[in-house]
């Protein structure tokens, strides 16, 4: 039965990993759209297709994701420490926190 599905197209890796990114992209970075997709059984070149989506608007996605948590820049490094952990745990990278981080406070 699972077999006819597939042959028909109704039951697809691709378009349940496009849901997926569809889905996660505004709220969570490539890091964890990558983590979620690999727990789920997505084959590497899928998963590999979708971060490089993802990747594209990761930026913004990140600093708007920080605007509607926080709305204002880091004042010292436990705030800027506290912002960037947030940032991580949504599964941003680094470089991308950095900039989000950087792009608010230029002075810290």
């Amino acid at each position: 039965m699972l077999g006819d599905f597939k042959t028909r197209g109704w039951l697809s890796d691709a378009r349940f990993t496009e849901q997926i990114v569809h889905a996660r992209q505004a709220k969570f970075g490539s890091l964890k759209i990558a983590h979620e997709l690999r727990e789920k059984g997505i084959a590497d070149d899928l998963i590999v297709a979708a971060i490089a989506q993802v990747k594209g608007s990761e930026l913004d996605n990140a600093h708007e994701v920080w605007r509607k948590k926080f709305g204002a820049s880091p004042q010292n490094r436990e705030e800027w420490a506290k912002q960037a952990r947030f940032l991580q745990s949504r599964g941003f990278g680094f470089e991308v926190i950095k900039k989000v981080l950087e792009k608010t406070n230029n002075d810290l």
